[in-house]
């Protein structure tokens, strides 16, 4: 296997800049409206169990258990620097969220173990083989019907967006996401009922929504005849 395929590229591309990564994400990619959206669009219940899949820093992953404090929230990062952010913000805000270590393309939980999946400005920074990975772990830890919900760059919406859209995708792998390949490649991870959901106009670039659906198991019926 090339040992490449499981390289793990830090936010903005670059470690140092690890410690401004919040600072940039409020400024510059409107967290603070795509973030409460995708929370709502998760429509999560009480008993639920949510895994927040590169979840950096825990903003997202606080404010899911903030909004839901009866649903199981878990957030999972492959950067040990920024996980130790993250414990230590989910210590300040005064909330029971487990936090785990591991890689997007592996995960380390069995199979339909959670209602929701969450994937927040993950994609990108993955190369084409490990988004293909991501998304088909993402199917497997999600029960039948579970659902997944991504925020992350997508296809420019119009004229204003190419220009941003084309200087991040040479910074990160993030050209399956500008020209709009996320749905079929959600599709071919065995998602069902795909739909883009809303977009965000961003200094990146288009900023997209989406949500997808794991259907139910299908029974084997048994013939009379075995």
């Amino acid at each position: 296997m090339d040992r490449n395929s499981d390289k793990y590229i830090p936010a903005f591309s670059y470690g140092f800049l690890t410690p401004f990564y919040d600072f940039m994400m409020r400024w510059a990619a409107r967290e603070s409206a795509f973030k409460p959206k995708l929370v709502e669009q998760a429509r999560i219940e009480k008993g639920h169990r949510v895994l927040d899949i590169g979840c950096g820093t825990a903003t997202l992953t606080i404010l899911i258990k903030k909004a839901h404090p009866e649903a199981e929230v878990i957030g999972i990062d492959g950067d040990p620097k920024v996980l130790q952010i993250a414990k230590s913000k989910v210590a300040e805000a005064g909330v029971n969220i487990a936090l785990d270590y591991g890689i997007t393309s592996k995960l380390p939980y069995p199979d339909n173990s959670f209602h929701r999946v969450i994937l927040s400005m993950v994609l990108h920074h993955l190369t084409r083989e490990n988004k293909v990975r991501s998304l088909k772990e993402a199917f497997r830890v999600l029960k039948p019907a579970g659902e997944l919900h991504i925020a992350d760059l997508g296809k420019p919406q119009n004229a204003l967006m190419y220009p941003p859209s084309l200087i991040i995708g040479r910074l990160e792998e993030a050209s399956d996401n500008v020209r709009g390949l996320l749905p079929k490649m959600l599709l071919n991870a065995g998602f069902v009922q795909v739909e883009e959901t809303t977009k965000y106009m961003t200094i990146f670039g288009t900023l997209a929504l989406y949500r997808a659906r794991k259907p139910w198991l299908k029974m084997k019926v048994k013939s009379d005849n075995g």
